[in-house]
């Protein structure tokens, strides 16, 4: 009997999803919390704002890793069907941690390694809709949401398979969810242009956003 799998495939996704990077790198080497900067998401993006481009990617890559990790046990213990539970709660625990009060980023670094252990095809089709939406609307958010749709378009169209089409299908359901506030600012033309820190490090306990700017782009 396998049955002890899905429980341990679904905990160790979770508790992979819910160690966030961000959060701790901030904490731990830059001297304070980034939810309390920026925008106040712990997400790559938001990284890339308050910290720079080398935190920002350096954040990216450890949570695309997190979920390949947690995918690759998945697959590992019950083929793609661990796969697809594995990756689904990873992508949880990344957007509701456990270990930081259940706020986390906004599923998009992890949603594009899901992307990447769906099918290479399907990893290159939306990091493709992502930099081509994004530079062209200097939107972030509006980048993201376009990728959270293809994955789901490319997994079909691409035939990669009943639970890898319903991983995607699940992470595009909640990334956009996740991006329920960016949706609403798009469509009333209120949301900024996505600018990143031109220094490594914020100011202790000051955010490098105009604190009237609402913008929540984080990934």
């Amino acid at each position: 009997m396998d049955i002890w799998k899905y429980p341990l495939i679904a905990l160790a996704g979770y508790l992979l999803g819910s160690m966030s990077v961000s959060i701790l790198l901030s904490r731990l080497a830059l001297g304070g919390d980034v939810r309390s900067k920026g925008s106040g998401n712990a997400g790559a993006t938001n990284m890339a704002r308050v910290y720079g481009w080398g935190m920002g990617f350096v954040t990216l890559g450890c949570d695309m890793l997190k979920a390949v990790l947690a995918c690759l046990l998945g697959k590992l213990l019950l083929q793609d069907l661990g796969l697809a539970l594995g990756g689904i709660c990873c992508m949880v625990g990344h957007c509701f941690p456990v270990f930081h009060k259940f706020k986390g980023g906004k599923g998009i670094s992890v949603g594009a390694a899901l992307g990447l252990m769906i099918d290479w095809k399907v990893f290159v089709g939306i990091i493709a809709v992502f930099l081509i939406v994004a530079v062209l609307s200097k939107k972030v958010s509006l980048g993201s949401v376009s990728a959270c749709l293809a994955i789901t378009v490319l997994s079909v169209v691409f035939g990669v398979g009943t639970p890898k089409i319903v991983l995607a299908a699940f992470a595009m359901c909640l990334a956009i969810f996740q991006h329920r506030g960016n949706i609403r600012r798009l469509l009333d033309g209120t949301e900024p242009d996505f600018k990143a820190a031109k220094k490594n490090k914020a100011p202790s306990g000051e955010s490098r956003e105009d604190p009237n700017d609402t913008n929540n782009n984080d990934n």
